[in-house]
């Protein structure tokens, strides 16, 4: 385990309007709650769940872009602390962000040589000459596979499409040498038939240089063909984790089985016969979001309890794990959902 969060929390205040200067608490998105999870050397970890539902957000807190409103991370078992001391400078080095947008996150008015020289010498690798700088350079672009480099780094950023911008920026992250790769959603934003280069350069990447990776997506189809580990996650909470053929092929909470329902192909996922309607609605307001189970609003096999009493995890066969009060009873026995399909159903109609 080479990163770890602990009931990481971020709460983002609003500002105060009139109605709210006789308030006694300050009004705050609760962007995420009580999320924890642990990224390990040489595997991927997806994080899944629908625009809005806090998943960017945790990639930001684990970048240290955003401060904590409570909870801890640990890198390498070494509590971080924001801002300050050896750990945190050790922390910014070995875990890297990649964001959603290539061409945003690249500087239009610098070349590709620029961004990939600014990170070597932040990180200190850059080496002792201009020869061994060369030498540095053309490896990442050989890394990501644009090649010959000579071809692209006096480029700018318009003059590469976007699986290439895309790749100068996961060569950026690697010039700090990480341990760690936070993926923000990185193939959303490129054409179909590209995405799958992408997203095999990253599983290379992971394989070769022993990397741990947070793989952020809503496309849950992606994440069973890309991750190791699947976690999804509901306004703001993660409702449910195991393995990512398991998730998708045995989804738990009635979240994840509305996830795969609506999925754009659903056949890669789940046989038809085996899917079932499992919600509808909108997502709650993380301003004032509702007791309980975020997900109750939404949910037909939604019980008293669901209402009023947040579900804890509740472990299940193989390794899964479900926080849905569906399986309190069924998780002590080993057994599978205690739902009645037939009910669930008739609940959809």
């Amino acid at each position: 385990m080479v990163l770890e969060a602990r009931g990481v929390t971020k709460h983002f205040p609003l500002r105060r309007t009139a109605r709210d200067l006789f308030a006694r608490e300050r009004r705050s998105v609760h962007a995420v709650d009580d999320v924890s999870l642990r990224l390990r050397r040489g595997t991927v970890t997806a994080l899944v769940g629908e625009s809005g539902s806090g998943k960017s957000t945790v990639a930001r807190l684990l970048a240290q872009l955003y401060p904590l409103t409570s909870g801890e991370i640990r890198l390498g078992g070494e509590p971080v602390v924001a801002g300050r001391g050896r750990s945190y400078r050790r922390y910014v080095r070995r875990v890297q962000l990649i964001f959603q947008d290539p061409f945003a996150s690249l500087n239009p008015v610098h070349t590709v040589r620029y961004h990939l020289t600014r990170a070597l010498k932040i990180h200190g690798r850059a080496g002792s000459g201009e020869a061994e700088l060369e030498e540095n350079l053309a490896a990442l672009l050989n890394r990501v596979q644009l090649t010959p480099p000579q071809q692209f780094l006096d480029k700018f950023p318009h003059e590469l499409s976007g699986g290439q911008r895309q790749r100068v920026a996961i060569a950026r992250a690697l010039g700090a040498d990480p341990q760690v790769l936070l993926a923000d959603e990185p193939v959303s934003m490129l054409d179909v038939s590209i995405r799958l280069g992408v997203l095999n350069l990253l599983r290379d990447l992971k394989e070769r240089l022993h990397l741990a990776i947070l793989y952020i997506t809503h496309d849950i189809a992606s994440a069973r063909y890309f991750a190791d580990t699947t976690l999804v996650m509901y306004a703001g909470r993660i409702v449910e984790g195991g393995d990512s053929e398991r998730v998708t092929q045995h989804p738990a909470h009635p979240y994840t089985q509305l996830l795969i329902a609506s999925a754009p192909d659903p056949d890669r996922i789940v046989a038809d016969e085996e899917q079932e309607e499992t919600g509808t609605g909108e997502p709650p307001s993380l301003i004032t979001p509702p007791a309980g189970c975020r997900f109750h609003p939404r949910c037909p096999q939604a019980m008293e309890r669901c209402r009023t009493e947040l579900p804890p995890r509740f472990d299940l066969p193989d390794g899964q794990w479900a926080a849905c009060w569906l399986y309190d009873g069924a998780a002590a026995n080993g057994t599978e959902p205690v739902a009645d399909r037939t009910a669930v159903k008739e609940a959809t109609r």
